[in-house]
């Protein structure tokens, strides 16, 4: 649903600090749900970020990842692929349940319940004019970052 308000929400992040989504108004942000921490598709994800990170600056955005993982788990994995953005720690599933990313899926033949990858772009006013879900890898961050650039 475009253009609906984004819940507010706190979550712990790296960097020993605390990411509140309603101190962020007036500049955009990305919020992309991964499933987990050090895996294929979750590495290659942040790694588009990181590639465009500096692209997402200059169109007045910041960037962060969710998942489940521990701010410990998060802190390795930032280092490990030196991502310039944060990453925040959501093993309650606050933000998780608001966007409504948490889905049942297939591993292995066993139904597992899991973070389908999804991402939204918040504007400047608060509103999310656009998501994706079920996320595809390969392009989805310059897919993102050609939408952020269309709300200058």
């Amino acid at each position: 649903m475009p253009d609906q308000p984004a819940p507010d929400f706190e979550l712990p992040a790296t960097g020993g600090k605390t990411f509140q989504l309603d101190a962020l108004r007036g500049q955009t942000v990305v919020l992309y749900f991964y499933p987990k921490d050090n895996t294929p598709g979750c590495t290659t994800e942040g790694q588009q970020f990181r590639d465009l990170h500096a692209q997402f600056v200059k169109a007045g955005c910041a960037v962060y990842g969710i998942s489940r993982d521990s701010l410990k788990s998060h802190e390795n994995f930032k280092a490990k692929m030196a991502f310039p953005f944060d990453l925040l720690s959501d093993a309650d599933e606050i933000a998780c349940k608001l966007f409504d990313v948490i889905k049942m899926k297939n591993m292995y033949g066993k139904k597992v319940r899991g973070i389908q990858r999804s991402t939204f772009v918040i504007d400047r006013d608060g509103l999310i004019p656009r998501e994706w879900r079920g996320v595809k890898v390969p392009g989805h961050a310059q897919e993102v970052l050609e939408f952020v650039k269309t709300l200058t």
